[in-house]
């Protein structure tokens, strides 16, 4: 029987008075599960190793995601144009955070059993991250995309060196150079890339 016969008996049982079958029915049928929730705090080193193991890619739209240090370079060139909110509220921050700014989301959800390892991990952006919630793939009708190439697509990450590079005042910034600490390392050990982008 699926959900949607369960949900009709219930229906049927509640229409003529028979509360206690609906509990039943309900209880064994279809209970009720509560999501736990797990927050994870990756380190930007984490992070960045995996959306370059993405190759910049929204694992669930196909869509390009741009390095989130240059997002910040960004917001710190022109804060009136490309204004940053820590939390990103929607009226104080600009909308490329939520569209192109990659997360890691858990392909299956931590709260129903997945993992949080870096096999159940996928770059997207906070919108789709958000979207997606604690569902499956398969409750949604998402697909996973495949992985880009970072010699197709780096998301801006060498831009976003030499960017640095030639303002090191941008270096003051904690999120800049964390992003950038991590980038250099990353790039330079040449794991994700066959191409030099600097």
């Amino acid at each position: 029987m699926n959900e949607i016969d369960i949900l009709s008996q219930v229906t049927n049982f509640l229409a003529v008075g028979n509360v206690d079958e609906a509990k039943q029915t309900i209880s064994h049928e279809y209970p009720f599960t509560p999501v736990r929730k797990e927050g994870r705090n990756y380190t930007v080193r984490e992070m960045l190793e995996q959306f370059c193991r993405d190759g910049f890619i929204d694992r669930y739209s196909g869509n390009k995601l741009i390095h989130p240090g240059i997002l910040r370079v960004f917001s710190e060139k022109m804060p009136k144009e490309f204004p940053y909110q820590a939390h990103w509220k929607t009226d104080e921050c600009h909308i490329a955070y939520w569209e192109y700014q990659p997360t890691i989301d858990h392909i299956y959800p931590i709260s129903l059993g997945g993992a949080d390892a870096p096999e159940n991990w996928a770059s997207t952006s906070m919108i789709n991250n958000t979207a997606k919630g604690n569902f499956t793939l398969e409750q949604l009708g998402w697909t996973l995309k495949p992985a880009g190439d970072m010699n197709d697509w780096d998301g801006l990450s060498g831009k976003f060196l030499e960017l640095v590079e030639a303002d090191t005042s941008l270096l003051g910034i904690r999120k800049i150079k964390e992003w950038y600490i991590a980038t250099k390392r990353i790039l330079e050990t040449d794991r994700y890339y066959s191409r030099t982008f600097l």
